[in-house]
């Protein structure tokens, strides 16, 4: 599948200290150690309605931990894959009277697009469900063999799922206990009422064909991939095991992460599937999260049409920490506005004060955990004692631009 086109990063002298990011495996932040080539999977959209804001604070994470990675002197492997044959699109493409095909595509495009616009770097490879069906089959047949799968007894719908203690570490990535995954389980995705499983959180690997659903043909019988396995057939076809961060919204951890490892670690004994797992956290609208459900979303697309800059959107999600719950509001837009016009304000000078103890702080905290409200009240402090007191430094301006572009992605 085609991925967004490239964004310009600029290349700001100096270095900064090593990235640390907080482990919701090990529950502390601690340093990300990658090679020369940092490898990080995100988890993508399942396109069945645009990009909000939940959706772009989740990329827009991640895009920093690229960012930093680059301007640290590593290459990247990004992979991010995108779930276009899964119930909700069904369901929605069955409401609105179109094929659910076209309607993927349609949501595709608008991502994309979307994240063009908000500059953020593209994944060097961006994968469809549909298009790694066969990794899934692969993968299936590999965990049927091993034990770790088995088919339910049922001749109508022989569906396969997976043995969630095929793994003897099996919870250590979301540390729930057992209460709280049931619940989660049922409430994100999973079927705990179904007939034949031998647990009710097993998770399921390969759906049977039903009338009126696509299907694929594989060795145990013709079907289609469950949501879980999409994820650990794409990464670990392209960047393997202990790869340095897994990444997604906190609604992710459990199920959806904690299966995805499992996969892959049943595979391969004794070995993690990612080094971090990192969650952003969720954003909410008048006191609720923000969510399909609701009927609360924002946007980006909306907010684009609406003549909003989307420098302004990511110094919006920017202002809080990347790990907290936090609320979009038109307070926080208008905040998030003002704050680039008293950069761009500054940046525009001839001169100013000098900059580099700035760039350095800059680095500093986006190092420690993406600690943006820090970084953010960096750039503040130099803005505005260039546009009260001046300064002499002619470079000072440009340095500011290039390190705000390079590290926050925003273009002054």
């Amino acid at each position: 599948m085609q991925s967004w086109s490239d964004t310009a990063v600029p290349t700001v002298p100096g270095s900064g200290p090593a990235l640390r990011l907080y482990d919701t495996a090990d529950r502390q932040v601690r340093p990300v150690t990658p090679g020369r080539t940092a490898t990080m999977y995100v988890c993508g959209i399942t396109p069945y309605d645009a990009t909000h804001l939940g959706h772009a604070a989740t990329y827009l994470t991640f895009d920093l931990v690229n960012r930093i990675w680059r301007d640290g002197g590593h290459e990247v492997h990004y992979v991010q894959n995108v779930t276009d044959v899964d119930d909700p699109l069904f369901e929605r493409a069955e409401r609105d009277g179109i094929d659910w095909r076209e309607l993927g595509s349609r949501e595709i495009d608008l991502f994309r697009e979307d994240m063009r616009e908000l500059r953020v770097i593209p994944p060097r490879h961006y994968v469809g469900a549909i298009e790694s069906v066969q990794e899934v089959v692969e993968l299936v047949d590999k965990l049927l063999a091993c034990g770790a799968a088995y088919v339910v007894d049922d001749p109508d719908h022989p569906d396969i799922y997976f043995r969630h203690d095929a793994t003897e570490q099996f919870g250590y990535e979301s540390g729930y206990d057992r209460a709280t995954m049931e619940r989660f389980f049922a409430e994100r995705g999973g079927d705990p009422q179904r007939p034949g499983k031998r647990d009710p959180i097993d998770p399921l690997l390969w759906r049977a064909v039903r009338p009126g659903e696509p299907s694929w043909p594989a060795p145990f019988g013709e079907g289609r991939p469950g949501w879980h396995i999409e994820c650990a057939a794409i990464a670990l076809n392209r960047i393997g095991t202990e790869f340095d961060v897994q990444g997604g919204g906190s609604d992710l951890i459990y199920p959806h992460h904690e299966y995805s490892s499992a996969h892959a670690e049943a595979l391969v004994k004794g070995r993690r599937f990612a080094r971090h797992y990192v969650h952003a956290g969720l954003i909410g609208l008048d006191g609720e999260k923000m969510s399909k459900s609701r009927g609360n979303l924002v946007f980006v697309s909306k907010l684009r049409r609406s003549g909003t800059d989307p420098a302004a959107i990511r110094l919006g999600l920017f202002a809080g920490h990347y790990r907290q719950d936090r609320e979009w509001s038109d307070t926080v837009l208008a905040e998030a506005l003002s704050r680039l016009d008293r950069w761009r304000t500054a940046t525009a000078l001839t001169s100013g004060p000098a900059a580099e103890d700035t760039v350095a702080r800059l680095r500093q905290h986006l190092a420690d955990d993406l600690d943006t409200p820090k970084a953010l009240a960096a750039v503040d402090s130099w803005a505005q004692q260039a546009v009260n007191y001046g300064g002499s430094d002619t470079a000072a301006p440009g340095l500011v631009r290039d390190a705000v572009d390079a590290l926050l992605g925003i273009r002054l």
